[in-house]
């Protein structure tokens, strides 16, 4: 299928997962690595009741927080 033609069925709205190759797609600036971190056990507590509170595991209350402290520094 040539650009144009699968260009006019994105901006049509129609589904074109179908004609992607997903197999390599990667996300540039986004490879993870898998790093170990020791937290004293109170705050795993912590972390786990908020997580808990808000329906979501610990490792993306981790990876939020450190996130938004990065912003901030930057």
């Amino acid at each position: 299928m040539k650009a144009k033609e699968f260009d006019k069925k994105f901006d049509a709205g129609e589904d074109i997962t179908k004609y992607l190759d997903v197999s390599k797609a990667r996300r540039p600036e986004q490879e993870q690595k898998r790093v170990n971190v020791d937290f004293p056990l109170w705050m795993i507590h912590q972390l786990d009741k908020e997580a808990k509170r808000l329906g979501v595991p610990r490792q993306s209350i981790i990876k939020v927080w450190v996130a938004e402290r990065l912003k901030k520094a930057s």
